[in-house]
């Protein structure tokens, strides 16, 4: 009888809705990985060394070393993850496998703000440079912060038109930013280092240890773009052999060229004079102490234009990762779908774009008038950017633990052997390190902690809601059959 059953006029047939899920192309090489990860770290340090050096004084350098090697902790724990989860959405798809959605969703929300942050401390250094060409853009708060706002609203436009960046430029910048750099950390020591000097001003200008750790603590915003190249693993080919190459190419790159300049901007200026009259545009200092006038007459226009264009692609770069993390939230409903949602003719995620720009343009207001914008804005960086690292390695670790079995192409090595468990020794460092480094910004920064702790509780709510409205749970949601959950 059931099987001449036949529907009738009338009769409403449900079936069950199938999730269709996009994929992006994957197109992207070494190169273009490596190229795009160092537009933002390459970037950094046009203004890193003086928002550190406002904290640190003359232990500039060794903060910026120590947090280099948990930048080399941090981004072989990214190398792993990405290798073996190669998606969009960086260490809030490592939390969301290796823990739940919740947990997902906090460490995606905590690196929203460090691309928020991002995009305003990009453009807030790129004025100081192009003071150059015209003092009021250096010297003048009003004028300054202006023109920054200016720079994140046209950027805003640019990216919900849909005008895309492409590999070639963040490659042909990438080459010519490295070969800069090189040649003021080569001309430096040639011309102006002095190992006496250097120590004496190290020496002299010795921080407190709460100012040191501080120091530290900001001086991780010198290495972002990490996640930037994992947000790219789902367009890369091979993801599991090159998202690990590119980043080891990174650590060797930034390591070498931080560490020069750093060393040659204490023979070149006092900390003094690093953190007050060069705090915004501290490469630009290098480059006006040489003692060659035709040095300076070709290297301070040039550092000045090199600056600015990096800048200007760090602060799109920021914007453009802003919607690629939107994305990877809402397609795993951690995040509501209105963040993700296309403009229908320019095909652009526009809300996230304009909601998050508009932030990024709310933080910089304080530079009509507050002092120690620059100071709060790098610790606020590193509120965010802390915490999303510091899920990052915890993940890391529980992945080891609760699923053994996934594929690694890249895997790390020097490991610890816990309850039957491997678990990397660097991890393990890095958990810790970040973990109490971000503690103390918590308790020494009050901007950073009231506008961060605000900034998570609304996340919160957010999210909450959402999954009461779509009615599923807040730790977890099932995946499809042969998904990783």
């Amino acid at each position: 009888m059931y099987d001449s059953w036949r529907p009738k006029p009338g009769d409403r047939i449900f079936r069950p809705r199938r999730i269709q899920r996009y994929r992006l192309r994957r197109v992207l090489g070494v190169p273009a990985l490596f190229s795009a990860g160092y537009g933002n770290v390459g970037s950094s340090i046009y203004y890193a060394l003086g928002i550190v050096a406002l904290v640190a004084g003359g232990a500039t350098p060794v903060a910026l070393g120590i947090a280099g090697i948990l930048f080399i902790f941090t981004a072989l724990t990214y190398a792993e993850g990405t290798a073996m989860l190669p998606e969009a959405g960086g260490s809030a798809s490592f939390a969301r496998h290796g823990f739940n959605d919740i947990v997902g969703f906090t460490a995606g929300w905590a690196l929203m703000l460090s691309y928020i942050v991002t995009i305003s401390i990009s453009a807030f250094t790129i004025p100081p440079y192009l003071g150059f060409f015209w003092e009021p853009f250096k010297d003048s708060p009003l004028i300054g912060t202006l023109a920054s706002m200016g720079i994140v609203f046209f950027l805003m436009i640019i990216n919900v038109i849909g005008v895309k960046e492409t590999s070639f430029i963040n490659i042909g910048a990438a080459i010519i930013d490295i070969v800069t750099q090189v040649s003021l950390v080569i001309i430096g020591f040639i011309l102006i280092f002095s190992p006496a000097v250097v120590w004496h001003r190290i020496i002299d200008n010795w921080p407190s240890p709460e100012n040191l750790i501080l120091g530290i603590a900001l001086a991780t915003i010198a290495y972002t773009g990490i996640e930037t190249m994992s947000q790219m693993a789902e367009e890369t080919r091979q993801p599991g052999r090159r998202v690990p190459q590119a980043l080891i190419l990174m650590i060797v790159a930034v390591l070498v060229i931080f560490a020069g300049i750093s060393i040659v901007s204490l023979s070149a200026m006092s900390p003094e004079e690093l953190a007050s009259e060069w705090s915004r545009d501290p490469v630009a200092g290098i480059a006006a102490s040489l003692p060659l006038a035709l040095l300076r007459d070709i290297l301070k226009p040039l550092i000045a234009v090199l600056a600015g264009t990096i800048l200007l692609i760090a602060t799109n770069a920021g914007i453009m990762g802003i919607s690629r993390l939107a994305f990877s939230l809402g397609s795993h409903k951690l995040g509501p779908a209105i963040l993700s949602r296309v403009h229908p003719r320019f095909k652009t995620p526009y809300i996230s774009i304009i909601l998050f720009s508009l932030i990024a343009l709310l933080l910089l207001t304080p530079g009509f008038f507050a002092a120690n914008v620059f100071e709060n804005m790098g610790a606020l960086y590193a509120f965010g950017s802390l915490l999303a690292f510091m899920f990052a390695h915890a993940s890391i670790i529980s992945l080891r633990v609760k699923k053994p079995e996934l594929p690694r192409p890249f895997k790390l090595g020097w490991n610890v052997r816990i309850s039957g468990h491997e678990i990397p020794i660097s991890t393990i460092i890095g958990f810790v390190a970040t973990g109490v480094i971000w503690l103390i910004i918590l308790i020494t920064q009050p901007y950073s902690r009231w506008v961060g702790i605000v900034w998570m509780i609304v996340g919160w709510i957010i999210y909450y809601f959402y999954r009461r409205r779509q009615r599923v749970p807040l730790t977890h949601l099932e995946e499809e059959p042969g998904k990783l959950s």
